[in-house]
């Protein structure tokens, strides 16, 4: 299976995920049991989310011409891991908030980083790729 099902996968789910959390943004924290956040804060993450929706679509549409499109996914993706760590090892999220990094980030990650692997060798190489070719 190529990365095309997993892209438009990650559009849906960005899109759905983003518009529960803008128009509900109190729903995730209760269920996990985040106690009082700010639901403003929950709002703009899920705004934020749902602007990767198109982004997918177009990179699930062609993913050879949008390659830097995942690229720049795989960028939030590990970003969202590295805050998740570091705001449970100070004391800041609770491990149970891994949950969402778990649906927004790591189950994605395998088939995107394959896939730009791939797309590194086709450019001719990490530097060629990070430069845009």
């Amino acid at each position: 299976m190529g990365i095309g099902p997993w892209l438009y996968a990650a559009a849906a789910y960005n899109l759905v995920w983003g518009a529960l959390h803008a128009l509900t943004p109190s729903l995730v924290p209760r269920l996990l049991g985040l106690g009082a956040i700010d639901p403003l804060v929950w709002q703009a993450l899920g705004l934020f989310v749902a602007v990767y929706a198109p982004a997918y679509a177009w990179a699930a549409r062609n993913p050879e011409r949008h390659a830097h499109l995942v690229a720049i996914a795989v960028l939030g993706k590990l970003s969202g891991l590295l805050g998740f760590a570091w705001a449970v090892s100070s004391g800041a999220l609770p491990p149970r908030f891994g949950l969402v990094v778990l649906t927004n980030d790591l189950i994605w990650l395998p088939a995107m980083l394959l896939y730009l692997h791939a797309a590194a060798g086709r450019s001719g190489g990490w530097r060629a790729f990070a430069a845009g070719a």
